[in-house]
């Protein structure tokens, strides 16, 4: 395959991939039990995990097991889960759903916003930490057919990032798109970003210390 269509491949995917996140979004903000919500959230990932579909989240944490180059892809990666969330959000403004869940948007960017920056570079460091834990237990039990565990591992990772209120980059895309607050959450989401790919990549670093690394990718 030439190095075009691996690019659009990997495109196309992260922008499904950030769709994905938007619809687990949507789910979270349409369910007054929150505890409900956490655990329909994972949707987004299981399909993410299931079908092949690209999420930063879920990449940045290989880098250190992988070439230099793979940095690229992660970035790649980053930039098609914003347009995903951002076309989630634009389609979702047609709806009659948009105002309800719009308004629950506003008020969780209006929280995250108003933290402080090391607060949330912290929380987004926890979540990082969560997203590597769920796809690596997700490639372990693909190589020995553990389905059950890939199912389980992915719901508790998500339940718990969510319910901690930890902070994930592509779903707050997700809620600042669909507030419209862009413009503000700008430094906020940076911050998160960085966050992600510290808490991602920080457990195959220490790894590496220990006996039993994580294999290369």
């Amino acid at each position: 395959m030439s190095k075009i269509k691996v690019a659009v491949s990997q495109f196309v995917n992260a922008v499904i991939g950030g769709m994905m996140i938007g619809i687990g979004g949507c789910i979270f903000l349409s369910c007054d039990n929150k505890y409900i919500g956490a655990a329909l959230f994972s949707l987004g990932l299981f399909a993410i995990i299931q079908f092949g579909y690209g999420l930063y989240t879920g990449k940045i944490g290989y880098v250190p097991l992988r070439k230099i180059s793979y940095l690229s892809e992660c970035l790649f990666t980053l930039l098609g889960n914003a347009l995903g969330t951002f076309i989630d959000a634009i389609l979702l403004q047609q709806t009659r759903i948009f105002f309800a869940i719009s308004e629950k948007a506003s008020a969780s960017v209006e929280t995250k916003i108003s933290d402080s920056l090391l607060s949330s570079f912290v929380l987004a460091i926890f979540c990082g930490i969560l997203m590597f834990t769920a796809v690596e237990n997700a490639r372990m039990s693909n190589s020995n057919g553990g389905h059950v565990e890939k199912v389980i591992g992915t719901i508790l990772c998500i339940m718990v990032f969510i319910l901690c209120g930890f902070n994930h980059c592509i779903a707050d895309m997700f809620y600042i798109f669909l507030s419209g607050t862009f413009t503000q959450s700008a430094a906020y989401l940076g911050i998160v970003i960085i966050g992600n790919s510290v808490g991602g990549m920080l457990f195959p670093l220490l790894k590496k210390l220990t006996d039993k690394p994580f294999e290369k990718q």
